[in-house]
């Protein structure tokens, strides 16, 4: 019998139990939104698709392109790099906080997955007209 992968085994052990069941809805939702397999990053964040990224300051690396992350308070979903607001998809997106690249609900229940499948595409079109993105 096949081992689980790393990220098979990160998404299995989330706690609590509803966190579990709403990282493996997102999983499903990021793979038909991206089409990508998902990715460890950072021993926490579940990325879908990656860059590679230089700057003006000379600052550059891999990133993963899309993705999410799991907290007991919170879910963070990764549109990255932030640079367009996609506002009539946020108005559809239900209760949710935002920052600059990063979407927080509280529960995946609050949210539209219809919309949030649509926020994925919009970040990965948005970003993919800055940085080549290639599979995870």
């Amino acid at each position: 019998m096949a081992q689980p992968s790393e990220t098979e085994a990160f998404l299995q052990a989330i706690e609590p139990d509803r966190r579990r069941e709403e990282a493996a809805r997102l999983d499903t939702l990021f793979r038909n939104a991206t089409g990508f397999a998902p990715k460890l990053w950072s021993g926490r964040m579940i990325g879908y698709g990656q860059y590679d990224y230089t700057y003006e300051s000379g600052s550059s690396g891999t990133f993963l392109a899309t993705g999410f992350a799991m907290s007991p308070r919170q879910i963070s979903i990764y549109i990255l790099p932030g640079y367009t607001p996609f506002p009539d998809i946020m108005a559809r997106l239900g209760k949710h906080r935002h920052g600059k690249s990063c979407v927080y609900l509280t529960r995946l229940d609050n949210a539209d997955e219809g919309a949030l499948s649509d926020l994925i595409r919009a970040g990965l079109e948005d970003l993919a007209t800055r940085w080549t993105i290639t599979p995870t």
